[in-house]
């Protein structure tokens, strides 16, 4: 990966005096959105997977070329067998409230994320036994060897695999947690959460860091700021007026058609701290005619191209890449098996699929998201494009909670259904064919879209069982050639999303996540 890249900014005229903060070493941001649920586990919201990196710990954690690094553990161990390993946890571990982080808290907390996640359900039908040996020693006991094992327990999204106190811990997942007591490098003050104005999280004094440098997730985690303040500020306009005037210090996400503005201010600077950043991602309802036919599937593939999607929504050729590779470029699975010929608009070739497979020119039903900057010129440009491969497209218009909603319908189209909808994922989190729940193929158990095929569920298992990583590659190659050739999901391009932070401000990490320890403020 990359190093973080800065983007120049000219000065502005008449950019406005800087407004004094209340302390130096109090930081206030504008995140992605507003904090409203303070459980990690029960939902995968972005905003409460980050709320969750500041005040708990991981076991293993992800450095910044995407490699399991320990955290809380301090040595393991595998059996020559690969199906016993032994975790040893490392010296100064506490929570909040002072008592010691036990083995007794890590095998509940491992349980409930097993109970919710993706990777970790696939992850516990592995699981023969866990069993603490003493309070620093855990033990964790397959039916067969498990090729994700550290990867798994380094888990980042969207549910990561964070270690909460016994007490919380034994919540079901379908309960959300109350009692925000972590071991990590900030406190949650929730006597001062406000949702809709602002959450605060505070300096955790008895914190050990470990020694080596930090690097992506891992590494020291060495708190800084005595005071982190997320602010909220719904309008994008009004969050950048308030960051060029000193008000806050940093934006996580500005819209990428207002980063220009923030670079003329010579007190602000653009960071994109994630190189990888995420991917468009298309679906098709194989439920549904006339997507229920692989030759159209087909079509639609060779009628659409990337590029046409990344300037109608970026714009700005800094921020984004076409990339042909199910697991994203950059990654170390990035293949371009199976895309020969597709995602290049070839009009003549879509309609001769079309012909083939008898498509009589019923409309097809395309949901578009209106609320999302993100997303909302996606689905104009889908419908442009399969119009002039052949398509009749109907083109519906809604808010993104509606498109998630409407999307889950598994209705004919007469009665509410669906025929494509469009998405975004961070490409951390389409790194192999276990973690991109985009490659599952189980029929109703899939994600939306509900592709079915055994091939691509056998490749993915084979993959788990795998530790060789030359063969998993291999594996990996042969489950997106078939994604390609069936259809299953539709990769858009690959884009970064800058932060925005004020001069004073620095220490951001390169990250896929927006942490906050090593981050200082002048």
């Amino acid at each position: 990966m990359k190093r973080r890249t800065l983007l120049a900014a000219a000065p502005l005229l008449l950019a406005g005096p800087a407004v004094a903060q209340a302390s130096p070493k109090t930081l206030r941001v504008v995140m992605q959105s507003d904090l409203k649920i303070i459980d990690p586990v029960w939902t995968t919201a972005y905003i409460v997977r980050n709320h969750g990196f500041l005040i708990y710990d991981q076991l293993f954690a992800l450095d910044e070329k995407l490699r399991p690094q320990p955290q809380m553990v301090d040595s393991w161990k595998m059996s020559d067998d690969k199906l016993t390993w032994t975790f040893t946890l490392r010296d100064g571990l506490k929570w909040h409230d002072g008592a010691p982080v036990t083995t007794a808290d890590v095998i509940p907390s491992i349980k409930r994320w097993t109970d919710k996640d993706v990777v970790g359900g696939v992850f516990a039908k592995f699981i023969k036994e866990m069993k603490a040996i003493d309070d620093k020693t855990f033990e964790i006991a397959l039916k067969e060897p498990f090729g994700l094992m550290l990867a798994s327990l380094a888990r980042s999204s969207s549910i990561p695999l964070l270690i909460m106190p016994k007490r919380v811990a034994e919540l079901p997942v379908t309960q959300q947690l109350t009692d925000t007591t972590g071991s990590g490098p900030f406190i949650f003050k929730k006597d001062e959460w406000k949702p809709g104005e602002k959450t605060v999280y505070v300096r955790n004094p008895n914190y050990v860091p470990r020694k080596e440098a930090p690097s992506g997730l891992a590494g020291g985690k060495v708190a800084k700021l005595d005071r982190i303040e997320w602010i909220s500020i719904p309008d994008a306009q009004t969050a950048i007026s308030a960051l060029q005037k000193g008000e806050i210090d940093m934006i996580e996400q500005p819209s990428h058609d207002l980063l220009p503005e923030i670079q003329k201010d010579k007190n602000v600077e653009t960071v994109i701290l994630d190189e990888l950043g995420a991917t468009f991602i298309l679906r098709f309802n194989w439920k549904q005619p006339p997507f229920n036919d692989v030759r159209v599937r087909r079509a639609a593939e060779y009628a659409l191209n990337q590029t046409d999607f990344m300037k109608a929504v970026i714009g700005d050729p800094r921020y984004f890449k076409p990339c042909k590779a199910i697991f994203g470029c950059g990654t170390p699975l990035e293949s371009h098996a199976g895309f020969d010929g597709i995602l290049e608009s070839n009009f003549a070739e879509s309609k001769k699929l079309l012909k083939e497979a008898g498509y009589d020119g019923t409309p097809i039903v395309l949901l578009q998201s209106t609320d999302l900057a993100v997303l909302t010129n996606l689905a104009p440009v889908a419908k442009t494009l399969l119009e002039q491969g052949g398509f009749k497209v109907d083109l519906q218009s809604m808010d993104w909670q509606t498109v998630v909603s409407r999307r889950a319908r598994k209705d004919p189209i007469g009665k509410g259904g669906w025929n494509i909808s469009l998405t975004a994922a961070a490409v951390t989190l389409l790194i192999d064919p276990i973690n991109n729940h985009y490659s599952e193929a189980s029929g109703d158990r899939a994600q939306f879209g509900w592709p079915l095929d055994e091939e691509i569920e056998k490749l993915r298992m084979d993959f788990v069982r795998e530790t060789d990583p030359k063969k998993q590659y291999t594996i990996a190659e042969a489950v997106q050639k078939r994604m390609m050739d069936l259809g299953v999901t539709v990769p858009l391009g690959q884009y970064t999303q800058p932060l925005a932070r004020r001069r004073s401000v620095s220490g951001n990490l390169a990250s896929p996540i927006t942490v906050f320890w090593n981050v200082d403020k002048k």
